[in-house]
């Protein structure tokens, strides 16, 4: 009979030094592994975890859930960290705590197998008090929890065939995790995407806005630990600084980060205004800068859209710093080569640059077939070609966009972006109504999803009802203004107005559109559209020779066949599309 399995979440936790505590006091060390064990026992409970079994000063517990297993590998750190304060270094019981995702052979209550052994050896290689966990318990956790990780590199783990990527985690008051050897593997200095949120200052000096400008630095901090694959400084460590002069040089060495974001803020009669700008610790560079003055409303609300706003910038914003560095590599891995896909896609939607971008997706895969960010951008560029008509099999396209975004969610189910892009790829696929779920679900799971909105106001035209669209967008451009995909947004609005018959409306909104970025192909061929039925052909003609500079293989029948939808009312209206591009001279094809 073979032996079920099935797929856990396993910690393992084991003392450090503990027989050289049982040979000093043995009665005092086991009552106090005893003490701890029962002390620890409501945290794992209250994280579903089940405790396998004890085995002298060691325990295996295994969880539904990796989230809730680092969670609570976490929590029994900060405890041990509270129970040990006032007691003599040498006295001091801690933890070990190894935790790893994979498959375990079920023998009655017990769990054996390799995913039971690679949790034991990574708490082996824990610093004492620390947490360390495997690359596959990593990337279910990454962007999902308050807490900063170091990646170790690929470790070699006795009776492990195979070397296993190790990742340290430590929260605000957990002991640091192990830093990189001389004779790790991966590359030395600060992780890629990590930064400090400084405290803001309150420049005012009143004391009533304190808790504003907290308000605003700890919202921060929260949400920027939502971006996959960041390491974002627990706040208590942060706010060690506020009040006192700082270089930032010193900061990113003290801290070991890459990036430093600062900021101020201001409040002058009924207005609010905020500072911020993003610094390169090792060089002082500043790489971005932003300000926000806005009426004084409710100051909740206007810190929600603040932080909200910012943290989408510095979204963008670090991965094209990332994306510079990851040039100069000599050897790229994966997410160097994931960064630089990002960067070239971020330079307009054309047939070359998508294509570009895909291809650095594609070797970031190879080297990373689990890579979902990589995996959600491969399969984002297919969509967005689809959206272009830069294929004429454009089914093709999006199977397989579809393929590799469901992929991506079976590796991260809660990754609100695959979601966005899963959603987009169903409404180009003639299943509208399947897409507004989609992104419906994204916002369930961040409410400040501007590209969920925008595909929204996209799904709007294709169900047939292009008036709800210029809502959806107006929203999309509140909780990111100066978004990359602000351009699409504004195409969405021309396209509305267009299938209205609001012509002049349409015009100033492809106009606004190709103001922000120049190089989406798709409005050059609207506006042209739009333009020709208004009579005005020399502008029509001169719109065409755009977009076929950017788009050549661009045509009529590859633009009728490319419908999105059968709605009736969406293809009518699409036929005014159809008729303005004919009469602007795009090729019939």
């Amino acid at each position: 009979m073979i032996a079920p399995r099935r797929l856990a979440a396993i910690l393992a936790a084991d003392v450090v030094g503990y027989s050289r505590l049982m040979g000093e006091d043995e009665a005092g060390t086991a009552r106090a592994v005893r003490e701890s064990r029962e002390a620890a026992r409501p945290i794992v409970a209250s994280h579903g975890g089940r405790i396998v079994k004890t085995m002298g000063d060691g325990v295996l517990i295994e969880f539904p859930s990796v989230v809730a297993a680092v969670e609570c590998a976490i929590a029994i750190q900060t405890l041990m960290a509270e129970r040990n304060q006032g007691v003599a270094e040498d006295k001091r019981l801690l933890y070990r705590i190894g935790v790893h995702l994979g498959d375990v052979l079920i023998d009655g209550e017990d769990i054996l197998g390799d995913g039971v052994n690679i949790a034991a050896r990574l708490e082996g290689i824990a610093e004492p008090g620390g947490v360390c966990l495997s690359g596959s318990a990593y990337e279910h956790v990454r962007g999902r929890i308050e807490a900063e990780f170091v990646d170790l590199g690929e470790k070699a783990l006795k009776n492990i065939d195979r070397a296993i990527r190790a990742y340290g985690v430590r929260n605000g008051s957990g002991a640091p995790a192990s830093a990189p050897s001389s004779g790790d593997p991966q590359k030395s200095g600060p992780p890629r995407l990590s930064i400090v949120v400084l405290p803001f200052a309150n420049l005012g000096g009143d004391p009533e806005q304190d808790y504003f400008v907290d308000g605003v630095t700890e919202s921060l901090t929260t949400d920027l630990s939502r971006i996959r694959g960041a390491v974002v400084i627990a706040r208590n460590t942060a706010f060690t600084y506020k009040g006192k002069p700082f270089d930032v040089r010193q900061i990113g060495r003290d801290l070991n980060v890459r990036y430093v974001l600062e900021g101020s803020v201001q409040r002058g009669g009924n207005r609010m205004r905020v500072n911020v700008q993003l610094i390169e610790a090792e060089t002082g560079n500043h790489l971005w800068a932003e300000r926000f003055d806005k009426p004084v409303a409710d100051l909740f609300d206007m810190q929600d859209e603040i932080v909200a706003r910012l943290a989408r910038q510095l979204d963008t914003a670090l991965i094209q710093a990332e994306a510079r560095r990851s040039a100069q590599s000599p050897q790229p891995d994966s997410m160097d080569l994931y960064f630089q896909g990002m960067a070239r896609a971020h330079k307009g939607a054309t047939p070359d640059n998508l294509a570009q971008a895909r291809s650095f997706f594609e070797r970031a895969l190879s080297v990373d077939p689990g890579n979902v960010d990589a995996l959600v951008g491969a399969a984002t560029m297919n969509v967005l070609r689809a959206g272009i008509y830069a294929s004429d099999d454009r089914l093709m396209l999006l199977t397989e966009a579809e393929a590799t975004l469901a992929k991506a969610l079976s590796l991260a189910p809660n990754n609100a972006l695959a979601h966005v892009w899963m959603g987009a790829a169903k409404i180009y696929n003639h299943r509208p109504s399947h897409g507004v779920f989609e992104f419906e679900r994204a916002l369930a799971l961040d409410r400040n999803s501007a590209n969920a909105h925008g595909y929204l106001a996209l799904a709007k035209i294709i169900l047939g009802r292009p008036e709800e669209t210029e809502t959806h967008v107006s929203e999309a451009l509140r909780l990111s203004p100066n978004d990359l995909r602000a351009f699409a947004w504004m195409h969405y609005a021309g396209t509305a107005k267009f299938h209205l018959g609001d012509d002049d409306e349409a015009v100033t909104f492809f106009r606004r559109a190709l103001e922000i970025n120049p190089n989406n192909s798709i409005t050059y061929f609207y506006y042209a559209a739009v333009l020709a039925l208004g009579d005005r052909l020399d502008e029509a003609k001169t719109a065409i020779q755009m977009g076929l500079s950017l788009n050549p293989t661009f045509t009529i029948s590859r633009f009728r066949a490319g419908a999105s939808g059968d709605n009736p009312v969406y293809l009518a209206q699409r036929e005014r599309v159809d008729d303005g591009m004919r009469k602007a001279g795009v090729p019939e094809g």
